[in-house]
């Protein structure tokens, strides 16, 4: 049991004061010695100040704010912990779904990556999902959490306006952060959406590297390709490529040196992205375990109630003393 105002609770003693005060009579009489003992109504004085008593015990309990405390519970499901990691440099504001047949230009990336992102996490119940986005830097959004409510409105958040340059790097690292102070359920994965992608330096690839083999950490890529533009899986580039190579494909192979799986996507609009995510929801169903909250009830209203009770007895007990007066007058 805890307390919303627990200073409040110094107050309890008052509670005791119709037991310790006598009641004042409106009548007076000069001599009542000769009148015979009546057990009966010393017993009824003494349960009205009883009632008297919880009400006041109740009422100030009702201010103090008693509610039972959370509790978790240990469940076994089918799911993951992901971490999204979502591309908000400016190129997400780019038209993904192409034009209409009227000439209105269709979906952008942003939008139709929530859109889908939020498709996803609708489709499993048992996750605990954070999401990190970059530009230039990352942004911390969300930590995994089991919250629908908090990772649908994170997704959403995503798709605004966006900002600049595509710091790959920065939005991983941040994400490995966040399975840092978890325990690990038995299945994790980080979700990489971007369209495109920037130079990662040594340091950070190392500790990528790293940081993704000793926390278990699955790594799905889904880039969203401009039509026409570079794909990462084209064999040209596999050997003998005496260019500097394009940094999707650079960033792609240093992605299949971890030593964690790795999968890598490219969507070239709605539908090719949904088939990624439909791919990556199928592989991310395994058992995990998993703590379910539960709420803690509150308790104020039903002292509140308690208390009501017991002030209506006691109005009823002198509605009916007075009828008594005066059915004797």
């Amino acid at each position: 049991m805890a307390f919303v105002h627990p200073l409040i609770l110094w107050l309890l003693p008052l509670a005791l004061l119709p037991i310790l005060l006598e009641r004042s009579h409106t009548r007076s009489y000069s001599w009542v010695d000769m009148l015979p003992s009546d057990p009966l109504s010393n017993f009824i004085g003494f349960l009205l100040k009883v009632l008297a008593a919880i009400a006041l015990l109740c009422i100030i309990l009702g201010l103090a704010g008693p509610h039972s405390l959370e509790q978790k519970v240990e469940r076994i499901g089918v799911g993951a912990q992901i971490g999204m990691v979502i591309d908000r440099s400016a190129s997400m504001d780019d038209p993904f779904s192409g034009g209409t047949a009227e000439g209105r230009v269709g979906e952008t990336k942003s939008v139709a990556a929530a859109r889908l992102m939020t498709d996803f996490v609708n489709a499993r119940k048992n996750d605990m999902i954070g999401v990190i986005t970059f530009s230039n830097s990352a942004m911390y959004v969300l930590p995994l959490t089991e919250s629908r409510e908090a990772i649908l409105a994170a997704i959403k958040a995503t798709a605004g306006n966006s900002l600049f340059q595509t710091n790959i790097g920065g939005g991983l690292t941040s994400a490995v952060g966040l399975f840092e102070k978890v325990p690990d359920s038995g299945s994790r994965a980080i979700i990489l959406i971007s369209d495109g992608a920037g130079r990662v330096s040594w340091e950070i690839q190392q500790k990528l590297r790293d940081w993704l083999q000793r926390y278990n950490i699955s790594l799905y890529w889904v880039v969203l390709r401009q039509p026409g533009g570079v794909t990462i899986f084209d064999p040209k580039y596999e050997s003998h490529y005496e260019e500097a190579l394009p940094t999707e494909v650079e960033l792609y192979y240093y992605f299949k040196t971890l030593r964690t799986p790795f999968s890598a996507y490219e969507a070239e609009d709605p539908k090719s992205l949904a088939a990624a995510m439909a791919d990556i929801n199928q592989k991310e169903k395994k058992p995990i375990k998993y703590f379910e909250k539960i709420p803690g009830h509150d308790f104020t209203q039903l002292c509140y109630l308690i208390a009501v009770l017991m002030i209506g007895l006691l109005l009823s007990v002198k509605y009916l003393e007075v009828r008594t007066w005066s059915a004797k007058k």
